[in-house]
């Protein structure tokens, strides 16, 4: 098993913490499109579910469990940073601060929606990925990133919206943004699986890995070990 992280993966990996973090921002308006109510996250968060699969599918969990992580610990660092700014005072010229203190006033209520959803999201679709490649012999690529996006999707959005926005949207709402977050973002990627494809294939054939995951431990917990 490679030890090292190459350049492939570490473009990936910058690109998924990039599509983490705008996605936990843009989450803190909600649109509607006619009849379809969601979150300005939507226009961000699939991707990364889809560098998810790629990273499963090319280095396996271990490495996908270690962007992850890391996804996560750069979210919170912005988080950080955002609260430092809110708690700053502002200038007496500045009209911004209103927007500005509900944007990043509401960031760690919806970090911590996010950590514990896409999380649990994350960790289901790497895992399912993981397992179908092992039981189909690499083989049937996409209905395996199909399979595990909508297993994936479908616990973070049960997770995530509840506790991001519970007491601020009525439950009908709720239920019914949950629903329909899980399907856009999983059409989000039967739509794009054609371009995913290729960039496995393409990472795969630059690259030189095609990891599968025999007798590994899938503690989310065990980050050093990529």
């Amino acid at each position: 098993m490679q030890k090292t992280v190459t350049v492939p993966f570490m473009l990936l990996g910058i690109l998924f913490n990039v599509c983490l973090i705008a996605a936990n921002l843009l989450e803190t308006k909600v649109i509607q499109i006619g009849n379809i109510t969601a979150t300005a996250g939507l226009i961000v968060f699939p991707i990364s579910y889809i560098i998810n699969d790629c990273i499963a599918e090319v280095w396996g969990f271990k490495k996908a469990r270690l962007i992850i992580w890391s996804g996560f610990a750069m979210n919170f660092m912005v988080v950080a940073f955002g609260q430092l700014a809110v708690t700053l005072p502002a200038a007496p010229f500045w009209e911004g601060e209103e927007g500005f203190n509900f944007v990043f006033g509401l960031a760690p209520r919806i970090a911590m929606a996010s950590l514990i959803a896409f999380l649990a999201g994350s960790f289901l679709n790497a895992y399912v990925m993981s397992k179908m490649k092992i039981a189909s012999n690499g083989r049937n690529f996409s209905a395996r990133a199909i399979l595990s996006t909508v297993v994936g999707e479908s616990a973070d959005s049960l997770l995530f919206f509840p506790i991001a926005f519970a007491g601020l949207i009525p439950a009908k709402e709720l239920w019914i943004m949950i629903g329909t977050q899980a399907i856009l973002k999983t059409l989000y990627e039967i739509i794009i699986l054609p371009v995913t494809i290729q960039v496995v294939k393409y990472i795969k054939k630059v690259d030189g890995n095609d990891v599968y995951d025999k007798e590994i431990n899938y503690n989310i917990l065990k980050v050093k070990d990529i």
